[in-house]
């Protein structure tokens, strides 16, 4: 078996459940050492006592199965707590290589009924807990590379959403947050790149705890692997925690059942130049108002248009 991870370590956030699991499952068998980190709370907009069960789990599944692994329970979003899950890796494992992030909440609430709280709440955990280690594996590997006199080796795969790509009414947080750390994603890949160092966000489809509502009227089928399965989504994972995956940097990724598209920057649809210095409120009226006249009342502008994706 093919292992292009050997001899890395990774820390893998949110890894007790679902998406983070299956893809601690991946890189562990891909030949990385993990760091499998899950808060452990049962409810998915991060309620309830967290427990150390779900990292332990997982991390005794890697080890029972020839893998070297060690389970950190602490809460991303914490600043200290994410120091320290970066400087575990480092001491179990002699350096840290992989960062995939993953951990996230939800509090779905249209925006006219959202509480200030239900909003602090997701962005904290999805786009701070993404910042926070980042934070900390950046600084690790740019000391790395201080003392090599050149570039390490550094890979960071982040968890966005098409959410964020093709809107959803009733997450205005969790959307804002996906979106926040796309910005994230590709300011870390233009700081870091001198240093060796990938950054790359997916946007993943599967039925998970977080997805429930979602593919509530697509039910797993009775035999074979369900199409959103989070194992279609691990390879990818892998894949960009590579050596192979080393021209890969600042990209956006949709992956599903079988499925991976590599997602364009944003594009100019039309342009419009003034007949005089600047525009004046009648000449804006004037083009604009026709562009818009000819496209479907109410639309808005949505990634999904130009990758022929529906929204989930």
């Amino acid at each position: 078996m093919s292992q292009p991870l050997q001899g890395l370590s990774a820390v893998v956030t949110g890894a007790g459940r679902g998406l983070g699991r299956a893809e601690a499952l991946e890189l562990a068998r891909l030949g990385a050492a993990v760091v499998v980190n899950d808060f452990g709370q049962p409810g998915r907009d991060g309620s309830g006592e967290s427990s150390a069960g779900p990292a332990e789990e997982v991390a005794a599944e890697i080890r029972a199965s020839g893998g070297r692994a060690a389970a950190h329970t602490g809460d991303v979003a914490d600043f200290q707590q994410a120091r320290e899950m970066v400087e575990l890796a480092i001491d179990e494992f002699g350096k840290l290589d992989i960062l995939v992030n993953n951990a996230g909440i939800l509090r779905d609430r249209m925006v006219f009924s959202m509480t200030e709280g239900e909003w602090d709440s997701v962005i904290r955990v999805h786009l701070k807990g993404h910042f926070n280690t980042t934070r900390f594996a950046a600084a690790h590997w740019r000391e790395r590379s201080k003392a090599a006199g050149g570039p390490v080796y550094g890979r960071i795969v982040n968890t966005s959403s098409e959410a964020f790509l093709a809107g959803s009414a009733g997450q205005p947080n969790y959307a804002a947050a996906k979106g926040g750390i796309v910005g994230l994603t590709t300011s870390t890949a233009l700081a870091l790149a001198k240093y060796g160092v990938t950054a790359n966000a997916i946007c993943p489809r599967a039925r998970t705890r977080m997805t429930e509502d979602v593919f509530a009227g697509f039910e797993q089928p009775a035999d074979g692997l369900d199409p959103l399965a989070p194992e279609h989504v691990a390879p990818l994972v892998g894949y960009l925690a590579s050596p192979a995956a080393a021209r890969a940097n600042g990209q956006l990724f949709v992956v599903h059942g079988g499925m991976v598209a590599v997602v364009d920057r944003p594009r100019v649809r039309a342009k419009f130049d003034s007949k005089q210095d600047t525009f004046t409120y009648d000449e804006l009226d004037a083009v604009l108002t026709a562009h818009y006249a000819e496209r479907p009342e109410g639309e808005t502008f949505a990634a999904a248009e130009v990758l022929g994706l529906k929204r989930t």
